[in-house]
């Protein structure tokens, strides 16, 4: 469980997660654990992701191993990486990709929210991209976060503020999210 949440706002963009893991009932919070960081800053553009525990560590691994099959260029260049990189989920990193009976194509199970230079992006599960113009967000502290800044974000000129904003909403109305949160920056690229 977890707040993830993205803005563009003024040629700038924020990704932004909350720091707790849960395994059922059991809250790992980031004054236990050194590693409770949800956002993988990769060659300056940030992964925020959702889900199981592992993901973190496999997206990782798969983005040092395989960085030759990474194009986060545009939206299409992105859903053909998704594309690309699903076999080495399941091959090299034994991703259990069982389908449900109602989805039109196997599953990632992954859910994340990514920020370049280019723009802001939802990935999800089964390969979908979403490019945003405003702000997002996933988790199970989403809809605290959007209701946050939906009701911000006309008022406040930064991005950040509206980001964290966002975050504390989740922590404050999610049993799954907690403070302290992780937050970065960058300006966006004008075309």
């Amino acid at each position: 469980m977890s707040t993830i949440v993205i803005v563009r706002k003024n040629q700038r963009a924020c990704i932004a997660a909350d720091s707790l893991t849960t395994f059922g009932d059991t809250r790992q919070s980031a004054q236990f654990v050194a590693n409770a960081d949800k956002i993988i800053d990769y060659k300056g553009q940030y992964l925020g992701l959702v889900g199981s525990a592992a993901h973190h560590l496999v997206m990782r691994s798969l983005l040092s191993r395989h960085g030759d099959k990474i194009d986060f260029s545009s939206q299409l260049a992105i859903s053909e990486t998704l594309n690309r990189i699903h076999p080495l989920l399941k091959e090299e990193y034994f991703l259990n990709a069982k389908d449900e009976d109602e989805d039109d194509y196997e599953s990632s199970r992954i859910d994340a929210l990514l920020m370049t230079h280019r723009g802001i992006y939802g990935l999800y599960a089964l390969r979908e991209v979403d490019e945003y113009t405003r702000f997002w967000a996933i988790g199970s502290g989403s809809e605290f976060a959007l209701g946050a800044m939906h009701a911000l974000y006309d008022q406040l000129d930064e991005p950040e503020a509206i980001a964290e904003a966002g975050i504390r909403a989740g922590a404050a109305f999610d049993s799954g999210s907690e403070l302290p949160m992780q937050l970065h920056s960058i300006e966006l690229a004008i075309d």
